[in-house]
């Protein structure tokens, strides 16, 4: 049965359901508005994505590039993806890739999501023989465009965890709270939450806990990423880092930190654990953390939250600078300058009205979008 699907005045535009018995693939499309441009969004490769949860992510990569002044629309996909070898996988992506291959790129351009990065965006960029079907291709990977180089911008550049980390840099004044010495614990160790890490580090943060889906580890006086990146090369959790403490998922989001950053997957923070979070910012480093009345209701209890349709714009704006053939440093800088602007604006407005991030950002982006959907009709 198929679930609800919110409609509205922005969208989505399109819902496509493609499937492929031979090559073991099912999936989804959702183009959820392209008032400002043709649809962005990564490809979501998990044992139970739905047409739902895809069309959620869709609404927020709208307001997501809306609010970072790129442009581009909103759209996500969703592969059911229960793991195989990476021929399987290929055949899959690349039969997705083909399926949905009249949207790309006028409507839809793809990119890396949970279970999709560099690799599976050349193939789709490869399958239907158009360099700009997907972002977050391999930096190798490179077409001649009016005498241009273009170059992929892989994600694993660390784009979103960068920008997470300046987001949480423009949020910490406004609780008071210095860069150096600001305790923070990352739910994830993966593209987003490594690179967060990293960068938070270099400003002078100290994490105190991270987890990865075998479980979580803390440690008072502060992680040492190199510690933690040698044990993921090697395929090791968290859990193996010497000398901290185990402990489980629901303790790190119980952490007294002053930064939470949920940097994994769809609604980690939810009705059993919202009750003990302690940390004074939450930074959502992960699309859709948690449902919107959970993080109405933190809130309304003082946390600060800076929504992921503002922290976590990193990757698209990487994905808006691949797309222009824009060069890893230009990225970065794009990166710095895009999200700095959104949160103080955000923050700000939110701060000065007492009202969630949340709606002031949503605010912001549909104003945007509103403008031009009635300039599109003209």
């Amino acid at each position: 049965m198929k679930e609800a699907i919110q409609k509205d005045e922005f969208g989505p535009e399109y819902v496509i359901d493609v499937y492929d018995p031979r090559a073991g693939m099912e999936g989804f499309l959702v183009i959820d508005n392209t008032a400002l441009g043709l649809g962005k969004g990564g490809i979501r490769m998990t044992p139970n994505v739905t047409r739902e949860e895809v069309s959620r992510l869709a609404r927020a990569m709208t307001f997501k590039n809306a609010i970072a002044g790129i442009p581009f629309g909103g759209a996500k996909a969703g592969m059911i993806w229960k793991g195989g070898s990476t021929a399987q996988k290929k055949k899959a992506v690349v039969a997705f890739a083909k399926a949905i291959k009249y949207f790309i790129p006028h409507l839809y351009v793809a990119g890396p999501d949970v279970n999709s990065g560099e690799r599976e965006m050349q193939w789709i960029a490869e399958a239907v023989e158009c360099w700009q079907a997907a972002t977050g291709k391999p930096s190798s990977y490179c077409y001649k465009k009016e005498g241009k180089l273009m170059c992929g911008l892989p994600h694993e550049l660390g784009s979103t965890g960068f920008g997470v980390a300046i987001a949480t840099r423009v949020a910490l004044p406004f609780r008071g709270i210095e860069m150096k010495g600001a305790t923070c614990a990352i739910d994830g160790f993966g593209n987003v939450g490594s690179f967060a890490f990293l960068y938070l580090h270099q400003m002078g943060a100290r994490i105190v806990a991270v987890s990865d889906k075998e479980g979580a580890i803390y440690k008072k006086e502060g992680l040492d990423g190199s510690v933690l990146n040698n044990l993921k090369k090697k395929g090791k959790s968290v859990i193996s880092y010497p000398g901290a403490t185990a402990i489980s998922h629901t303790q790190l989001f119980h952490l007294p930190v002053d930064v939470l950053i949920p940097a994994s997957v769809t609604d980690v923070i939810h009705e059993k654990n919202q009750q003990g979070v302690k940390a004074k910012i939450i930074v959502q480093g992960a699309n859709i953390p948690m449902q919107e009345h959970i993080e109405e209701r933190l809130v309304k209890r003082g946390i600060l939250i800076v929504p992921d349709i503002v922290a976590n714009a990193g990757g698209v704006i990487s994905s808006y600078a691949e797309y222009k053939g824009y060069s890893a440093d230009h990225m970065r800088k794009l990166v710095k300058e895009k999200i700095e602007k959104s949160v103080e604006a955000v923050l700000k407005v939110s701060e000065k009205n007492q009202k969630n991030p949340r709606d002031v950002a949503r605010d912001i982006a549909m104003n945007c979008i509103r403008s031009a959907m009635r300039k599109k009709r003209l």
